[in-house]
Order: C-alpha cells, then structure tokens, then sequence
C-alpha cells in the first residue's frame, strides 16, 4: 500500500475537488497532501489534506493523482526532479494526451492504482542546462520539450545545434524544439515534427518556421549531449516545458542530455498509445 498520496489539482476546476473529495472516501485513513503555496495551493484547503512546501511533497508522496490537464501534469513532473513516483492523470481539461484517466474511470482505477497493480510507463526526460559565459543560469529536467524561439516582432535568428563535438545543422527561422517522445504531441508536433512512441529512445529536433525548404525535422538517438546556440543578436527566449523561462541571448548555449529519472505515468489496462492518439486527434474520421 502506497504511503502518502500527493495530489496537483488544476486550480478553479470545482469537479476537480468534487474529485478529491471522491478519492479521499475510497482510501479512509490514508494521508493526503497538496502544494501549500503557488498557483496549484487549494484555498480553503480541502478537508483531510495537508498543504505542505514543495521539497516535504517530493520527498513525502508515495503516488501522485493529477487533477486536471497536461499542463498541471507536467507541473507534478517538474515536482518529482529526483524522484521516480507513480503518477495517475486525471483528465480535466480538454484534450489530455498524459492525463488519459477519464472522470467516470477513476473511482474504479484509482484503488488499483493505490495497490500498484496499474501498468505503468517510465516516459525519457531532458536534462536542460542554460549556460551563459561559463554560468549556469537555469537548470531543470522536463517532460516534453525545450524551445528556443524568438519574441514577437524579432528579426530571423540563428541557431548553430551540436550532437557532442559534432556539428548537425544551422537553422536560420523563427526558433528550435527538441522534445521528448512524450512531448512529440505537443509543440514540436503543431511546428510540423514527427510523433514519437513513447517507447522509443530519441529526440525530435524541430525548426520552429525555417527560412530554408531543405530544413526539415530529425530523429535522432538520445547518446550523447545536443547543444544550441545563438549566433545572433536577436531577442530570443529559452522555455522549458512551457512553464519556466529565461532570456536565451547571443553565445548562450542550451546544454540538453537525458535526464537519469524518468516521469512514471501509470495507464489504463488494455488502452494503447495508439488508441489515445486516434481519440484525441481523430485520426481516420472523414
């Protein structure tokens, strides 16, 4: 039996709590616990949970139920940096490539998920480094991608991208997406780049609107470091995951390898990769 349950609940979503209430009354006795502070802290804190700091989560929980969409997913991601816990996604929101789990399957998975009986899969991790002049400026493993692109009425940048001593390419545009498998269905697809099996181990690198047609998007091993850099003065911005961010100028270099702890996504039985990927872009439907 799983010790502590943690729970990121997407704020403002009153069947969230609905939900919360529900999970609390199929595991009586079993303690509770949520961010006590940022955007995900629950104000009034719901009966039978206890709001802790951020570093008493990650260190306390035993299983992770996420309320809500990708994004607050991601955001239990980024909790668990050192860390391989279980974590069950509850669709909230709209699409919900990770959150799989729907509303009215929870009450029936959620105890299976409490006795470890649900399949899981551990999903690859970048570790992306922003280095500025030999100091390291931002750190952070991420579950879908690190981006490089630029701001609104910026001019064309340069970006000069490294596998190891290894020169790949130079993309002249508007930006470059290296993502995870799991991040394949995010922004990297929406610029155009391939969708990754999460089973796979690789990288997509993809060209955020190139100036080139030759320029197109790669696949490519996870061995090794991927590094990108600017050459030119141009206003750029470095996102990781879509949540944190710093400004990416000239000479800075984005360090990116794999992360040494994956995100463990628990599944439903018999449901498939493919299946949540034909439900939700529809693939077949005239």
């Amino acid at each position: 039996m799983h010790r502590v349950i943690g729970v990121v609940v997407k704020p403002g979503i009153a069947e969230a709590l609905h939900a919360l209430a529900r999970l609390r009354a199929l595991a009586p006795g079993t303690p509770f616990i949520i961010e006590g502070e940022g955007h995900h802290a629950l104000a009034p804190v719901p009966e039978g949970v206890e709001p802790v700091d951020a570093a008493t989560f990650a260190r306390e929980v035993d299983l992770v139920v996420v309320l809500g969409g990708d994004g607050t997913l991601i955001h239990a991601a980024h909790l668990l940096q050192e860390r391989v816990v279980p974590i069950l996604g509850v669709n909230m929101g709209r699409i919900g490539f990770l959150t799989e789990v729907r509303r009215d399957e929870l009450a029936a998975l959620f105890p299976h998920a409490v006795a470890g009986e649900l399949p899981h899969s551990d999903r690859l991790r970048l570790k992306a480094e922003l280095w500025r002049e030999r100091e390291l400026v931002l750190s952070l493993s991420v579950l879908n991608d690190a981006v490089v692109a630029q701001l609104a009425l910026s001019r064309v940048a340069t970006y000069r991208i490294h596998r190891g001593a290894e020169l790949v390419t130079v993309v002249r545009g508007d930006g470059v997406i290296v993502s995870t498998p799991t991040g394949s269905t995010a922004y990297s697809m929406a610029a155009g780049g391939s969708i990754l099996e999460p089973s796979l181990e690789a990288w997509a690198v993809t060209p955020i609107c190139p100036h080139a047609l030759t320029q197109r998007p790669l696949v490519i091993n996870t061995d090794g470091e991927i590094k990108v850099t600017l050459e030119s003065d141009s206003t750029v911005y470095a996102t990781l995951d879509g949540q944190v961010g710093k400004e990416f100028r000239r000479g800075d270099v984005l360090a990116l390898t794999r992360s040494p702890v994956p995100t463990r996504l628990l599944s439903v039985p018999g449901r498939s990769h493919f299946e949540t990927l034909r439900t939700k872009l529809r693939w077949g439907e005239a």
